[in-house]
């Protein structure tokens, strides 16, 4: 009988999603709350690389936080970095100017060893890839976003932003994303928002909602949020620029579960999630303290008159 042996998830980054060459410099940028992921694929890029870094800071207090900027100095030096951390730098000045240096990024916020084993990153990414390409493409040329759950609406403006596809397999210098991954994105135009919405999947600086969170947006702002745990996401409140809707996305990984870590929600095939804050990193001109995603499950979508989701099942 032949005995097929099963990649760890933390060979598939390595080998298969970021697909590191003998010729390359690798850097693991980890916080003290996840050295031991970050010692793990620290292990696997000494395999496959010309040379590995392990770098430790304290943990970001928000998502889209700054890193230390000898941190961030440092990563503009290698052609790969992962970023197993607490909170994301996915919406960094430090991730961007990296990516424009060339180098190719991972960004794992929030991520459990058991995620390693379970759930989006053990996905098929080629078909994870084929969707995401596929509405990232549809985001690109809609003028419109309309979001319906249950008898709430949210609307806004795309009209001169482009998609950002977010496909979990970056081999080529200056392509960045999630790990694990899954998801089409857009910067909505800042200020075109309006209307209401359930947040019920799960929340950044929340998890999973016991409760669903109900949202009203107006000129692109968040003014009222009610729900348990409200206060978890008072930040969203300390300035406009925190507040402002900043993302709108498609999940696109028919293995992410509902976890409560952002990483893996926000993947999950057939939700869409809306994030406030900053989004200068793909294409929007919002830059604030912070960037947090809330997710909705089963919505309607359409993007201009297409219907891409219907309750929650892809039409496209």
């Amino acid at each position: 009988m032949e005995i097929v042996c099963k990649k760890s998830g933390y060979r598939v980054v390595i080998e298969d999603c970021l697909e590191v060459k003998k010729d390359e410099t690798v850097l693991i940028l980890t916080d003290d709350n996840k050295t031991s992921i970050g010692k793990s694929l620290y292990e696997e890029a000494k395999i496959f690389a010309k040379e590995a870094v392990l770098m430790v800071m304290e943990p970001r207090k928000v998502s889209g936080e700054e890193p230390p900027e000898a941190v961030a100095e440092a990563m503009k030096a290698f052609d790969v970095i992962l970023c197993p951390t607490s909170t994301s730098i996915t919406h960094t000045n430090a991730k961007m100017n990296a990516v424009d240096a060339g180098a190719r990024l991972a960004s794992m916020p929030g991520i459990t060893e058991e995620m390693f084993h379970e759930g989006a990153i053990t996905a098929d990414y080629k078909k994870v890839e084929e969707l995401t390409l596929r509405l990232t493409e549809i985001l690109s040329h809609a003028k419109t976003a309309k979001v319906i759950k249950g008898s709430y609406s949210l609307e806004m403006s795309l009209a001169g932003r482009k998609g950002i596809a977010s496909t979990g397999i970056y081999k080529n210098p200056g392509e960045s994303g999630n790990l694990p991954s899954g998801e089409a994105y857009i910067a909505p135009v800042e200020g075109s928002a309006h209307g209401e919405m359930l947040v019920d999947g799960s929340m950044v600086g929340v998890g999973i909602l016991e409760i669903p969170l109900y949202m009203k947006i107006v000129d692109g702002r968040l003014v009222e949020v009610r729900g348990k745990d409200r206060e978890k996401i008072e930040v969203l409140f300390d300035n406009e620029r925190n507040g402002t809707l900043g993302e709108l996305g498609i999940g696109t990984n028919h293995a992410a579960r509902l976890t409560g870590v952002i990483l893996e929600d926000e993947k999950i095939y057939g939700t869409v999630h809306i994030a406030f804050g900053t989004n200068t990193s793909f294409g929007g001109v919002n830059k604030a303290d912070c960037h947090l995603d809330g997710v909705i499950i089963n919505p309607t979508l359409y993007l201009d008159d297409l219907l891409v989701l219907k309750d929650g099942k892809m039409m496209i």
